[in-house]
């Protein structure tokens, strides 16, 4: 119920074709039931008596029904598409505008292609579902009593027979529509599986080439897609039962209340147009049985769907803007104090292929993982801060802290001597400028991805911010300069370009902050130098934090942080380091002794 609450709120401008559709249908409705009624008068006044006249007479009215029948059909048909379509759009626009509104601890517990199935195959279905309620399944009951009534106007007697079949026909039909709901909810949850399948196989097309393992990926795929066949199968299998036993159920009526009926006509206790206007009344009732089972077997498939949109609707961020947000980042400088972070993940089990199974109790529990411990320190405001440590140390999360990409567990992190859960979200993001490890550009022109760092830059500026990132030597190099089409993911540059078009990128918001989250790797030394260089005379207020494998990288830093296991090791100079660090020496020493690169007399201009 709360689901459905959660869902009819997105009809909202659709109301309108949503109330029409059903009055529309009704009025066919309505016009079906009577057509066989005058087919009665049709036949006993007019065929049976030799009256033309009343032919002709009885004839146009059913033709003006039919005409009108028509019209309503083709409105409720019309509204009906619209509410749907509308309502459709409208829940894919919520989700869509919500998930823009997730943290990246909220980020965590959707995997990619879930949100996708959510906005495309569970929208589908739910879509589905509204048209047959709103129309369906007004239809069907309102044909079904009014058909029933008008049985039992013209022969009580007859119509037992009729409910009999109903009550035999409900009873079985329920039955496989119970045991088809079961199977359609087991369904429904391999769909992110073919879907992860599909997503990881596109994204990472050369990474499965160069290693050869297109037969290996062809195999994973068939077997999520074969997984889903069967289970498709067995759930239709039980749902196309509907029909043979209907059919069956409707035989035995025609042929029952035809045998009763002609006793009657010899009778003289029920005319031909009766009995043949009985007969209508019987299939309309019948059909709209077997369409009643349908939309239950509908609205079944699509309760899953209904539970997986809700939860993307109804998740609530978790960094959201304080009541009186500070608007101005007064400078560079960052405070870390007594800061301890852990990550927050939903415990998921595993099926015996290795599917993630999501569970009520896997969505309700979450587990807790700590990556950083006691962090405190001071970086003053202009100071390049270099940080290195092992994999796994937290380098990535104590960065992420600090424009709010997640918020503390415990302690607190500032920028300008204000708590970053202080200032408006806008704000901070645009002062704390974060070039991330995952390094990401869009398909359009180079133009159009610098200028997601700002979108009133000129070209100037654009040239400015790739010179200090060492981009331009390459963009000048193409054809159509600045307006290169980035292909989807920029496939189309080496990372080591990509890596200096994201730089370039978050330069461009001039900000206090700028963090390097290991950005040049990709990079040889030498322009991993250049662009070190760069910002020590460009750029020389703006705070610049610089992840790196490399000791290289960070060797001309003002102080380097040294993470080990979520804590600080060290912080201090890099010759101090050198000398007082066993952690740095090593790593030093590691890297001195298997040097060689191609470039390394460059380093000496």
């Amino acid at each position: 119920m709360h689901n459905f609450k959660v869902l009819m709120a997105q009809i909202r401008q659709y109301k309108r074709s949503t109330i029409l559709t059903p009055v529309f249908t009704l009025l066919e409705v309505l016009m079906e039931i009577l057509i066989p009624y005058i087919t009665a008068a049709l036949i006993d006044q007019g065929i049976e008596a030799g009256n033309m006249d009343r032919v002709l007479h009885f004839g146009g009215i059913m033709l003006i029904m039919a005409f009108a029948s028509l019209f309503f059909g083709i409105m409720s048909g019309t509204f009906a598409a619209d509410a749907s379509s509308g309502f459709a759009a409208n829940l894919r626009k919520t989700m869509y505008g919500n998930i823009q509104t997730f943290s990246f601890s909220n980020i965590d517990k959707y995997s990619t292609a879930g949100l996708i199935t959510r906005m495309t195959t569970d929208v589908t279905n739910i879509q589905n579902a509204f048209m047959m309620i709103i129309r369906i399944a007004v239809r069907a009951p309102l044909m079904m009593i009014i058909s029933l009534v008008m049985c039992i106007m013209i022969n009580p007697n007859v119509s037992v027979v009729f409910l009999i079949a109903i009550a035999v026909l409900g009873v079985v039909l329920f039955g496989i529509i119970g045991k088809a709901t079961t199977a359609f909810r087991q369904t429904f949850r391999k769909y992110d599986n073919l879907n992860a399948s599909i997503e990881e196989n596109v994204s990472a097309i050369r990474v499965v080439k160069a290693f050869v393992r297109e037969d290996y990926e062809d195999n994973k795929f068939t077997k999520a897609a074969t997984d889903l066949y069967n289970r498709f199968v067995r759930a239709e299998k039980l749902v196309v039962m509907n029909m043979p036993v209907m059919m069956l159920v409707v035989d035995f009526c025609i042929v029952a209340i035809s045998w009763m009926g002609a006793h009657y006509i010899v009778a003289g206790t029920m005319t031909t147009g009766e009995l043949t206007s009985l007969l209508s009344y019987v299939m309309n009732v019948l059909f709209s049985l077997m369409m009643l089972s349908m939309i239950f077997v509908m609205i079944t498939m699509s309760a899953a769907s209904a539970q997986r949109i809700s939860e993307v609707i109804e998740e609530q961020p978790d960094i959201v803007n304080p009541e009186n947000p500070v608007m101005t980042v007064r400078d560079g400088s960052i405070d870390f104090v007594d800061v301890d972070f852990a990550y927050k993940r939903r415990n998921v089990s595993y099926d015996k292929d290795g599917n993630e199974v999501i569970t009520e109790e896997a969505v309700s529990k979450e587990r807790s993982e700590e990556t950083l411990h006691d962090i405190t320190l001071h970086i003053h405001s202009g100071e390049t801060i270099g940080i290195i440590g092992g994999t796994g140390s937290g380098k990535s999360s104590m960065v992420s802290l600090i424009s709010r990409l997640y918020d503390v567990t415990n302690g607190s992190v500032s920028v300008g001597g204000v708590d970053v859960r202080n200032y408006d979200l806008d704000t901070l993001r645009n002062e704390v400028s974060v070039v991330l490890q995952q390094n990401v550009l869009f398909s359009g022109t180079i133009m159009d991805n610098l200028k997601w760092g700002n979108e009133n830059a000129t070209l100037e500026d654009c040239k400015e911010a790739c010179r200090l990132a060492c981009a331009d030597e390459f963009i000048d190099r193409f054809p159509d300069g600045y307006e290169t089409r980035i292909t989807q993911g920029g496939t189309n540059v080496s990372g080591g370009q990509k890596q200096r078009l994201c730089i370039a990128r978050a330069l461009m918001k001039k900000p206090k902050v700028l963090i390097l989250d290991d950005s040049t790797s990709a990079c040889d030394t030498a322009t991993d130098a250049k662009i070190r260089r760069a910002f020590a005379t460009k750029i020389p207020g703006t705070t610049k934090l610089i992840i790196a494998q490399r000791i290289s990288s960070v060797a001309d830093a003002d102080r380097v942080i040294i993470l080990d296991n979520g804590t600080i090791n060290a912080f201090d100079t890099p010759d101090n380091l050198l000398k007082t660090n066993k952690i740095y020496a090593e790593i030093y020493e590691s890297q001195q002794q298997g040097s060689g690169d191609f470039d390394e007399a460059a380093l000496a201009d």
